[in-house]
């Protein structure tokens, strides 16, 4: 039996849907609705979340495996301590009940960003070293508060192993997330900045996970990323997909904080995310590439799929959609 947290999100529903095609048994939390989608139907889904540890408890003393999705993604400063909570406090949870219950295993997502304050031309491996005094944002801070905690469950005896995703690309809600670069692409958004990351598919993502678990490793973290491409390259890779015209102007410093200073503004007055953030803007502006070598070399067998193929079939997935 196998324990799925985060399973309505972007990530957690592609790793559903793998797990659905290997026959697994699995329950999986949900706070507010049942996804309305093909895979779901043979999960037992239950309503409640990770703060939660009696319900916690009862749910592990079933399960041998837990994957830990569940995560809040936010570059809102306003959102400080929703993040701490949801992100560390709500691993600590898990981390806990795992150990109390006697989990085989669990795979913990965690983000790049737990690795520290990127700069310009640095290159990210799982040795990076986390630098408090960097300005780091409040979620990168949050996902390595979250990775502490599984650190001290695996001295204190769990089996357990974590993965940090670059930017995940997938077919969900493009209103909220990395999805939202889709949006962005689809209404031919003019404004492009020169720096770069790394991308990788959320099908891909849930495979390496899936592998990891099926696995001997333990006790490890791996950098899971596809490819390092320019954010221009993606928004006028998706743009072409789309059928849109692609990104035309190089946005200037005072534009990016006019654009990150008019969403803020624009979330105070409607209540919602804002899209963009002055750590959004300033990620997009540094050049990072990352290494995910050592995910490679540990899984043999493993190999990403190619961005431009990625893009190509979540644009027609959105196209679809509209």
């Amino acid at each position: 039996m196998v324990f799925v947290t985060g399973g309505t999100g972007l990530l957690g529903s592609y790793l559903l849907r793998r797990l659905v095609a290997r026959n697994e048994k699995i329950i999986a939390l949900y706070r507010t609705q049942i996804p309305n989608a093909d895979y779901a139907a043979p999960i037992q889904w239950i309503k409640g979340d990770i703060h939660d540890v009696v319900l916690l408890e009862e749910i592990m003393q079933q399960v041998q495996e837990v994957y830990h999705c569940a995560g809040k993604v936010s570059f809102n400063p306003r959102l400080k301590y929703e993040l701490l909570h949801i992100n560390a406090q709500g691993t600590a949870n898990i981390v806990n009940t795992a150990i109390k219950t006697g989990v085989k295993k669990l795979v913990h997502v965690s983000s790049v960003s737990a690795l520290g304050r990127k700069r310009d031309g640095m290159q990210v491996t799982e040795e990076t070293k986390w630098e408090e005094e960097s300005n780091n944002s409040n979620y990168g801070r949050s996902k390595y508060f979250a990775e502490l905690e599984v650190w001290r469950g695996i001295s204190e005896g769990l089996n357990a192993v974590i993965v940090n995703p670059t930017i995940i690309l997938g077919a969900g809600n493009w209103n909220d997330g990395s999805a939202a670069l889709f949006k962005k692409a689809w209404d031919a958004f003019p404004w492009y900045t020169e720096g770069i990351s790394g991308f990788v598919d959320a099908a891909d993502v849930a495979k390496a996970m899936v592998m990891l678990m099926e696995s001997d490793i333990v006790n490890e973290r791996f950098v899971v990323s596809a490819e390092n491409w320019p954010f221009r390259k993606i928004f006028s890779a998706m743009a072409e997909a789309f059928g849109k015209r692609p990104p035309y102007r190089k946005a200037p410093p005072f534009i990016t904080g006019l654009l990150w200073r008019l969403e803020k503004v624009r979330g105070f007055i409607t209540g919602n995310e804002p899209l963009l953030t002055r750590e959004t803007v300033d990620t997009a502006g540094r050049k990072v590439y990352f290494d995910s070598s050592k995910l490679l070399q540990a899984l043999p067998g493993f190999s990403y799929t190619p961005m431009q193929e990625t893009i190509e079939e979540y644009c027609k997935q959105y196209r679809l959609m509209q």
